[in-house]
């Protein structure tokens, strides 16, 4: 059974970095997308970044430049480094993981296309 477990949201002011971490546990797939999404009150979850299991990117447009994400294959874990944060960037975060039978060229943010979530993480950035 998939588990999917976020660390890292915290609190940090206008400008500030965090680093997001999804461990992954009873991970055996060698085709897939990760991605990671988040949801403000009020609004509905949108995709932030996303990186097929080959390891290509995809980012939402208002975070590129801003925030990488990126795997570490053998720890099972996958990663939102995220610079120059803004207010707007408030929200729970969460990875999520679509298992394929083929190696995708790109990942889309489809919400309702993956099919494992984890709990989330709270990020809060202040003015």
């Amino acid at each position: 059974q998939v588990q999917l477990v976020e660390s890292g949201g915290g609190s940090v002011q206008a400008g500030g970095s965090l680093r997001l971490s999804c461990a992954a546990s009873g991970f055996s797939y060698s085709r897939y997308c990760m991605g990671w999404f988040r949801q403000a009150p009020g609004k509905e979850r949108e995709g932030v970044g996303a990186i097929t299991s080959a390891g290509y990117p995809d980012y939402a447009d208002s975070v590129k430049g801003r925030f990488t994400i990126s795997k570490d294959n053998p720890k099972n874990t996958l990663y939102l480094q995220m610079n120059s944060l803004k207010p707007e960037d408030t929200a729970m975060y969460y990875c999520a993981l679509l298992p394929l039978t083929y190696t995708p060229s790109q990942c889309g943010f489809r919400v309702s296309a993956y099919t494992h979530w984890g709990q989330g993480t709270q990020v809060t950035v202040s003015s």
